[in-house]
């Protein structure tokens, strides 16, 4: 019996070692994406004392969900993108001295620091747009966080504007990246093109 048993083992095991194909790796693939026609329009409000130009796509949503504390802020708003899942929040804050837009960048690296945790790498990019009294940075950072462009632009004396790149989705690197391309274009578009009131 034991003999049996254990020829039809060694035959099992040989019968099921027959395939010889070897196995290959899958190829890299992204998910399809249907990106929107890059088209531009003016962007502005009257709670907002600047203007700039945005994508079409992009739908303005006014943000009414602030603490106590923030009521006085009129110009917190996100621009969404369905057709991409993504939105770019906005806030702006008005300054009136030296120790708010002292405050108000702090308040920027700190935003930005929370990403540290999961954070691979992060690229600091100057703003300094002087004819145009325009200047700040960009904050783009890699790996698995919320939010991977932050920027903030100021003219250093009366106006500081803060917006942060948000997906709508559990972001992997890899996978958005395509998006991620398409959207730092027009990220750079509404940077180029903001003009104070």
């Amino acid at each position: 019996m034991r003999i049996l048993t254990l020829t039809i083992l060694v035959i099992s095991i040989f019968l099921s070692c027959t395939d010889m194909s070897i196995p290959l790796p899958k190829p890299r693939v992204y998910p399809k994406v249907v990106y929107p026609i890059k088209d531009y329009q003016s962007f502005s409000s009257n709670n907002c004392p600047f203007s700039m130009t945005i994508p079409k796509y992009f739908i303005f949503n006014q943000d009414n969900n602030k603490t106590e504390n923030e009521e006085q802020y009129t110009c917190w708003f996100d621009l969404v993108c369905n057709e991409l899942n993504t939105n770019i929040h906005m806030s702006y804050v008005p300054i009136d001295n030296r120790a708010d837009l002292d405050e108000m960048v702090q308040d920027a690296f700190e935003m930005v620091n929370k990403h540290n945790v999961k954070a691979s790498y992060r690229d600091e990019i100057k703003i300094n747009i002087a004819e145009k009294n325009i200047y700040g940075l960009v904050f783009k950072i890699d790996g698995p966080v919320a939010s991977p462009t932050q920027f903030f632009l100021t003219d250093s004396t009366s106006h500081f504007l803060r917006g942060s790149l948000y997906f709508n989705d559990v972001v992997n690197r890899d996978s958005i990246a395509p998006v991620y391309d398409f959207l730092e274009l027009d990220i750079s578009k509404m940077i180029e093109t903001l003009e104070w009131k």
